[in-house]
């Protein structure tokens, strides 16, 4: 347990961060999912404009590595362009 007033409240605000970053977090890899278990293009492109905002989100929050950001929107561009 922490005896300094000030690490008292750093265990506090860094639980709440925790717990905002794993909802943040399972949103995140949620849409991913739903994108990608969607067969029809149209739909498929409007929530790819919608994965990539999220996925922006979560790279300017420190959630997740610029690249691997990078990487995921490359991905799920070419998931999208090709269905038919």
């Amino acid at each position: 347990m922490p005896h300094h007033k000030s690490c008292i409240k750093r265990v506090r605000t860094s639980k709440e961060q925790h717990d905002r970053n794993r909802a943040f977090r399972s949103q995140y890899r949620s849409s991913i999912r739903e994108l990608r278990t969607e067969t029809n293009k149209e739909e498929a492109a409007r929530k790819y404009n919608h994965v990539v905002s999220i996925i922006d989100q979560a790279t300017s929050r420190g959630l997740i590595h610029k690249n691997n950001a990078a990487r995921n929107k490359s991905r799920l561009a070419l998931f999208v362009n090709k269905l038919p």
